[in-house]
């Protein structure tokens, strides 16, 4: 099977300028940020002097790392349109935006699933973990699902509720969970939950709201199995994605395998992608993705 590029193109509110050398130089609105990117393993086409120009950096240190805000009318938080949702951009202490704008491609591709499913079952439940400021809810929200978005960071339960009231999605069927995400789906396997598609998006490592600890290599393949028992009788999909944790997709491909096996279907796999405006992408994360057409 032939990994596919899924590739996020220049959007009226965002754009990668430039990318090489270790960095990233990026549009979110009308504000210009830099920061670090170890992918861009390439020289850069803009002149140092154009990178210069930029209102804020994010600064690595051997003592600590932190956002540099050059210009000082820039505020620390903003709105954006992206993705047909509006958001919140704010620098964060971890060089993020809370924005991963490569997903464009995955939110386009479940809302397609959604809104062709809608015709035979109107109520489709999705469940996001590890769901971060929730563009992936929103945007399968927006789509007529009911979302039960989970993450272990309040802060970010709260900026994905902020988002839903930018985005003017506040009637929308969510349910905002702050907790373990394992921990969770164990209490909905007990309950007698059932989803009709799971978005699972693991950092490499991480901590509950308890102090729960979270380590990939030791959890993952616990945790999707016990996703796979939430999956109802006629699943629509399941994503499973990748950002920092060093795998293929071809590895993620081979973990979801069995989906196909049990339900039919097709199975997909690649690159996320951001393109800059002349045409060099800069790649952002894998997917590994089941459908059920």
């Amino acid at each position: 099977m032939q990994p596919k590029i899924e590739i996020t193109k220049t959007q009226p509110d965002y754009e990668l300028l430039d990318s090489g050398e270790g960095e990233k130089l990026e549009r979110f609105g009308k504000y210009v940020l830099r920061r670090p990117d170890p992918q861009a393993l390439w020289q850069k086409k803009l002149s140092e002097k154009e990178w210069e120009k930029c209102d804020a950096f994010f600064e690595r240190t051997a003592k600590n790392a932190k956002w540099v805000f050059q210009n000082k009318e820039m505020p620390k938080s903003w709105q954006i349109e992206f993705g047909g949702l509006s958001l919140k951009i704010s620098p964060t202490a971890f060089k993020h935006t809370g924005l991963f704008p490569e997903q464009f491609a995955n939110w386009a591709w479940m809302t397609e699933k959604i809104g062709k499913a809608k015709i035979q079952n109107p109520e489709i439940k999705v469940l996001n973990l590890f769901g971060y400021t929730g563009g992936a809810t929103l945007a399968c929200a927006k789509a007529g699902a009911l979302v039960t978005h989970v993450d272990a960071s309040k802060t970010s339960i709260n900026w994905g509720r902020e988002n839903q009231e930018l985005s003017k999605l506040s009637d929308c069927p969510i349910r905002w969970i702050l907790d373990d995400a394992h921990a969770f789906v164990k209490k909905e396997i007990k309950r007698g939950k059932k989803y009709d598609a799971i978005l699972l998006d693991p950092p490499s490592f991480g901590h509950g709201p308890n102090g729960e600890m979270w380590k990939i290599e030791e959890g993952f393949l616990s945790l999707l199995s016990d996703c796979e028992a939430l999956l109802s009788e006629k699943p629509l999909f399941f994503l499973l994605n990748g950002y920092s944790a060093g795998y293929s997709s071809v590895g993620y491909l081979n973990a979801i395998s069995g989906l196909k096996t049990r339900f039919g279907g097709v199975l997909e796999h690649g690159e996320l992608v951001l393109e800059e405006a002349e045409g060099r992408g800069l790649p952002a994360g894998i997917f590994a993705r089941w459908s059920s057409f």
